[in-house]
C-alpha cells in the first residue's frame, strides 16, 4: 500500500502546470500573430487556433541572419491589424511511450504567453509540462474560459 500511496505521488507530480487567464479577453474575430515554425506545442497552437476560427498569421519575412554558419535566424515583419501576439517558447519535445501512450506519445516542456497588442496586457501565461494530446485538451479549456464559454469552470 505504501509503494502505491509512493507511486502515486510521484507521477501526480511529472505533469506541472501553471496558468494565469483573464476570463473574457479575446475577441476572436481579430488578427492573431504567432512566430513561425517550432516543435510541438508552437506548432500545435496555430493549428488548434485555426481549428477555433481564429485567423492566425505569421507575418512576412524581413530578412534571415545566419549566425554560426548553421543557425538561421528570421525577422518577420507584424501586420499593423495584429490584435493578439502569442508567444510559445519551449524545449524539444521526447517521445515518451511509457508515460504518454494513450495521450499522444510525445512529452512537451513550455511556456505560452498571449498578450493584446492594443491596451499591451498580458491576458494569458501557461508553463507547462504534458502529454501532447493533455497539452491541447488544457489549451482548448483555456481558450474556452478566454472566450466566455464555461466562464469560471
Amino acid at each position: 500500500m505504501k509503494r502505491l500511496f509512493a507511486l502515486f505521488m510521484i507521477l501526480s507530480l511529472t505533469a506541472c502546470n501553471s496558468v494565469y487567464v483573464k476570463p473574457d479577453s479575446l475577441d476572436v474575430s481579430q488578427v492573431f500573430y504567432a512566430d513561425r515554425g517550432g516543435y510541438g506545442m508552437k506548432r500545435s497552437i496555430k493549428d488548434k487556433m485555426r481549428a477555433r476560427g481564429y485567423n492566425v498569421v505569421v507575418g512576412t519575412n524581413a530578412k534571415t541572419h545566419e549566425v554560426d554558419g548553421d543557425i538561421e535566424l528570421d525577422s518577420a515583419i507584424i501586420p499593423e491589424n495584429t490584435r493578439y501576439r502569442v508567444k510559445v517558447s519551449e524545449r524539444r519535445e521526447k517521445f515518451n511511450p511509457f508515460w504518454c501512450p494513450f495521450n499522444g506519445f510525445w512529452w512537451w516542456n513550455f511556456n505560452v504567453s498571449i498578450a493584446d497588442q492594443k491596451t499591451g496586457e498580458e491576458i494569458m501565461t501557461w508553463r507547462g509540462r504534458a502529454c501532447q494530446d493533455s497539452a491541447l485538451r488544457m489549451l482548448d479549456d483555456i481558450l474556452d474560459e478566454m472566450e466566455g464559454k464555461n466562464a469560471g469552470n
